[in-house]
């Protein structure tokens, strides 16, 4: 999805249409930082933490200080731990991991797969994800203790 596509909102009521259990959270880049966004899940959703990254520009709302939203309660914690400690105390550190590994097998075995039947997918899945283990495997160091 693009920034304009979740722009309100409607365009995610899809995706939270496929959940048939209460959404436990949501987590999304800086495209889901919208009022549509939240306001769309937690109509659906009320209990569900919704962890979304604010954008660079982005700044608390008028009611920041008397009422603070989940958003405004993300700024505040970024102003005082820096982004990345953010990150960490939030869980977004775990959806940067996840579209790191997901850019990486992109790049490494392609956009999509080759094969048309469903039981040859999986397995041409499991193989490229078994490659790219392995190439992740040899590009990491092995240490050993000398003394």
């Amino acid at each position: 999805m693009t920034t304009s596509d979740v722009d309100d909102g409607s365009q995610i009521e899809p995706l939270l249409d496929q959940i048939a259990r209460p959404l436990a959270s949501f987590t999304g880049d800086g495209a889901y930082d919208r009022d549509g966004v939240s306001n769309t899940i937690a109509k659906r959703h009320p209990d569900a933490d919704v962890i979304v990254t604010p954008r660079s520009t982005a700044v608390p709302s008028e009611m920041a200080e008397s009422t603070p939203t989940r958003r405004d309660r993300h700024l505040q914690s970024i102003a005082a731990h820096g982004r990345m400690g953010w990150q960490t105390r939030s869980g977004d550190a775990r959806r940067a991991l996840v579209e790191t590994a997901v850019s990486r097998f992109k790049r490494v075995m392609g956009d999509g797969l080759r094969s048309q039947a469903d039981h040859r997918r999986r397995t041409e899945g499991a193989i490229a994800v078994h490659v790219l283990n392995r190439m992740l495997e040899l590009g990491h160091p092995k240490s050993v203790r000398v003394a």
